[in-house]
């Protein structure tokens, strides 16, 4: 089976929603999320992803919104 090459999408998608106005929003979470869904599996390359994607969100930047998607993420990559 070949491998996933989803987590170069993500990292090339929050590139993206960083530098467009510096941070990510749920919704721009949420789709990256959706990359790593769509083969019905999240591997080990995307949760790394996930995980650094999440580290770079500041705590002044959380809103409600954000604080579900985060939990949302939290609990898909730590099954």
């Amino acid at each position: 089976m070949k491998e996933s090459r989803d987590y170069l999408e993500m990292s090339f998608r929050s590139i993206e929603c960083f530098s467009n106005d510096g941070k990510l929003d749920s919704y721009e979470l949420s789709e990256i999320l959706k990359i790593a869904e769509k083969d019905g599996e999240i591997d080990q390359n995307e949760i790394r992803v996930l995980q650094n994607i999440i580290s770079k969100v500041k705590p002044e930047e959380v809103d409600e919104s954000m604080k579900v998607m985060l939990k949302k993420v939290s609990d898909v990559i730590n099954v």
